[in-house]
């Protein structure tokens, strides 16, 4: 294939980066597609912590296909049965139409295709940053341009997000959205805009534009409670958000203000870098409205806990403390963690633990969000290439994906679908964050000081 011209070019004279960001649709559900192919365009359900037949464990991503049903990443899988039946359990008088097919999360085969992916993906660029086993950020500033191809329709840089896209799907058999743009925020977003398989490509002089009439949750770093917040100063959308005086976002919300500021006007100089170690993992949901119910705050704390275990287990990391994270009206913060004799890997555990430090403490409570986390953590000798989750702020935290980045979060996504409201729980940012601050395992604050709010 050497006389293959790909459809890029390079050049020494380029102010403007290239940043691709890859996020790969319902990769799970992909995943098992590509294993039953008889699985296409049908409702479909992976679940973690499910066994086929029973009603326990989480959603960690649904098809687009089961998500007409209400179906969304992070949902307790017996809420998803009562929206989406199995189609095995179909009755003579049922319509199975009304029905989907559940699967129980097989982590090695994700990986393995995975891996496929991100070799396509190293091999387009020289920088790449996999921030979860379906998404990454690529810096292709060196492999492309900004300037129109031949035929004047459109950019080089679109041309070559086109031509990584055909080779995933091609040599893979799973769909990519691939969002372009100058900076990461703006990729990421951009990526998001049009999904499944989408291309947006926003150019350098086009960011601003863009991102003004974007409802202000799409800014990356503004979670649900910040977007109600920011509702009270009259802000809704990005373009408010930039127009905003920034004096009044820095007293409202610190040093993060300034910071969201700068993203909504479309400014983001974070450059690409390859992911390293995690300090700790976490996972959160906020229920639309607060709540006292205990065993609704117990459903979420299981599926939180087997969402975060599910993580671990991808990354091959152990952990030595457990904690969760509550949040109780207006925005009181407490977090409590138990410290373990040795590190470990048990995904029952850790919902033993977190249930435990949630009716010790606030059983009774009425709660508006709630976080399970894993900390200290160690790792194996295997491949340490990021699966899942984000490090820090700076580096870019997403929303939150099941163990996907679209129960953003995922990523997953955390994103528009992570926002989706699951059975009065909607989920929030995640990311992973420094270890407990205090030796005792318990915290409590007022508000959020950064855009790391389970720390």
């Amino acid at each position: 294939m050497a006389e293959e011209t790909l459809p890029g070019t390079t050049s020494d004279d380029r102010p403007d980066r290239i940043v691709l960001h890859v996020d790969m649709d319902c990769f799970y559900a992909a995943c098992e597609r590509l294993r039953e192919p008889s699985l296409a365009d049908e409702p479909l359900v992976v679940g973690m912590g499910y066994e086929s037949g029973e009603t326990h464990g989480a959603v960690a991503t649904a098809s687009y296909e089961a998500r007409a049903f209400g179906v969304e990443s992070a949902q307790p899988i017996s809420t998803a049965l009562d929206r989406l039946p199995r189609r095995a359990d179909v009755g003579p008088g049922d319509d199975p139409a009304e029905t989907g097919y559940y699967r129980t999360v097989d982590l090695e085969f994700y990986k393995s295709i995975a891996a496929e992916v991100k070799s396509i993906l190293h091999d387009c660029a020289d920088v790449v940053r996999e921030v979860s086993i379906d998404e990454a950020y690529l810096d292709v500033t060196d492999r492309t341009a900004w300037d129109l191809a031949p035929a004047g329709d459109r950019t080089l840089a679109e041309g070559y997000a086109r031509y990584v896209k055909q080779r995933i799907d091609r040599e893979v058999g799973v769909a990519a959205s691939i969002g372009v743009a100058p900076n990461m925020s703006t990729a990421k977003i951009a990526s998001d805009f049009d999904k499944p398989d989408g291309l947006v490509v926003v150019r350098p002089g086009e960011v601003r534009s863009f991102l003004e009439p974007l409802p202000v949750e799409e800014v990356h770093g503004v979670g649900p409670v910040t977007a109600r917040e920011l509702g009270s100063l009259g802000i809704e959308t990005a373009g408010d958000l930039a127009a905003a005086d920034s004096s009044v976002l820095e007293s409202n919300f610190g040093s993060r203000g300034r910071e969201l500021h700068e993203r909504a006007r479309g400014y983001d100089k974070r450059e690409v870098t390859p992911t390293g170690r995690p300090k700790s993992l976490s996972r959160e949901s906020a229920f639309t409205e607060p709540t006292t119910e205990a065993e609704a705050k117990r459903e979420v704390v299981r599926a939180l806990a087997a969402d975060v275990a599910d993580r671990a287990q991808s990354r091959g990391a152990m952990y030595r403390t457990i904690g969760i994270k509550v949040v109780v009206p207006p925005f009181d913060i407490s977090t409590r963690a138990r410290s373990l004799s040795g590190p470990v890997d048990d995904p029952d555990l850790v919902e033993s633990v977190a249930l435990d430090l949630l009716d010790a403490e606030f059983g009774d409570a009425r709660v508006r969000k709630l976080g399970v986390r894993v900390s200290n953590l160690s790792f194996s000798d295997a491949d340490q290439s990021s699966l899942d989750g984000w490090e820090t702020s700076d580096s870019d935290t997403p929303s939150p994906s099941g163990a996907e980045s679209e129960a953003k979060t995922e990523h997953e996504r955390e994103t528009p679908d992570a926002r989706a409201t699951r059975d009065g729980v909607k989920q929030d940012t995640e990311a992973s964050n420094p270890g407990d601050s205090r030796s005792d395992g318990s915290k409590t604050r007022r508000g959020q000081s950064s855009l790391v709010e389970f720390d």
